[in-house]
């Protein structure tokens, strides 16, 4: 029987080389830590050396990995303050990076304050918020314009002062001194179903940040109101409550949306998962027809939107926790996207887009809920 070829290979020999290439294609995964469900971990420089480190939250410790070989060091043990989302920023304008956690229910914001010698010293406790509550989004942005970052978060619960709502947090003069920090709720009650994660983004091109939001729906929520996903459009006076629009109902297990201009048109458009259903997703403006990135990824419950491949248009990455798969999808510019799958057998609940070990490109951090880790995966794309 004649064997056919193709360039001169044997087809069999192809088949494995292609399957080999398929497989290499996968990004070197890097661990940092095992043993604890972690629902967030936040990469930056937060010793001062120069070299990207790592803290996340997990079984009531925050524990700092100091990189490149990620030595821990735990900078508060509190079982109270168990976290399901954490920021940074600096909080008292001192020089260095302080870390933000929140606790879903009851609600909690707070700040740990990096001391000069983060290694030795204890990072003290701040409290930022504790009356919004079931707070599934933490997300920094400047919302009033005036230099320095603000803090959003949610109130996702439909019970306690501020139910089914969505809060912006900011910084008091003094915030070492301060009791808490000025809260605003910007969406009051209109944002029920349990909320997921948040967006910031000027979306109708009147030069004030607005901001996106979705609800998961589900069993859980006794509300019966959720699969949403919806933008607020901010007034002149960002401290009023803001006007609602909804981009789409109907939406099984809706959790991210970002807002970004997707395909080249000037017109800001949405990225969006539904983190608790199946599927990656776009919304095109100005009508928002959903356009389906990825249509079978199960629970991509994590996103990050930004330019991966340095090629100057908005790319995505996210891990499906029910597919245990991370993938980045690849723009062309016109909203055409080409999918990668970044890693297999990893499940995830938050995930960053960060240059981790300092070569100029984006590498991605993923805190492992059922995983149990913490693991950070090394860019192939040069920028």
């Amino acid at each position: 029987m004649a064997r056919f070829t193709f360039s001169g290979l044997p087809v069999g020999l192809l088949v494995t080389l292609l399957v080999s290439s398929a497989e290499s294609a996968e990004w070197k995964k890097h661990v940092v830590h095992t043993g604890s469900q972690t629902l967030n971990a936040v990469a930056a420089d937060f010793t001062g050396d120069k070299k990207v480190d790592i803290i996340a939250n997990s079984d009531g410790k925050t524990r700092l990995f100091v990189g490149p070989d990620w030595s821990e060091t735990i900078i508060e043990s509190d079982p109270a303050h168990g976290c399901i989302h954490s920021e940074f920023m600096d909080v008292d304008r001192d020089g260095d990076l302080d870390w933000i956690g929140a606790r879903y229910t009851p609600g909690l914001v707070y700040w740990l304050e990096r001391p000069n010698h983060p290694l030795k010293q204890k990072w003290a406790f701040h409290l930022i918020d504790d009356q919004v509550n079931g707070i599934h989004g933490l997300l920094k942005g400047d919302i009033d314009k005036d230099g320095h970052p603000d803090l959003l978060a949610n109130s996702a619960q439909p019970v306690g002062r501020f139910p089914n709502s969505l809060a912006w947090l900011k910084v008091p003069r003094r915030p070492r001194k301060a009791d808490r920090w000025h809260r605003h709720i910007f969406a009051s009650g209109d944002a029920p179903g349990l909320s997921h994660y948040l967006g910031f983004g000027d979306v109708n091109g009147d030069g004030r940040p607005d901001a996106a939001s979705a609800a998961k729906g589900g069993p859980s929520d006794k509300t019966m109101m959720g699969n949403w996903f919806a933008w607020w459009e901010a007034p002149r006076d960002p401290t009023k409550v803001w006007t609602k629009h909804l981009l789409a109902d109907n939406q099984p297990g809706a959790t991210n949306i970002q807002p970004a201009d997707v395909n080249g048109d000037g017109k800001t458009d949405f990225i969006a998962t539904r983190g608790h259903g199946v599927g990656v997703l776009w919304f095109e403006a100005p009508s928002f027809r959903i356009h389906e990135i990825h249509k079978t990824l199960k629970e991509p419950h994590c996103l990050v939107v930004v330019d991966m491949d340095g090629d100057g248009d908005i790319d995505a990455a996210t891990c499906g926790f029910g597919s245990k798969e991370v993938w980045w999808f690849e723009n062309d510019g016109k909203g055409r996207f080409k999918n990668h799958r970044v890693g297999s057998n990893q499940e995830s609940y938050d995930i960053r887009a960060v240059d981790i070990d300092t070569d100029g490109d984006l590498d991605i951090l993923i805190a492992g809920r059922g995983s149990k880790n913490v693991v950070w995966y090394e860019s192939p794309l040069k920028r």
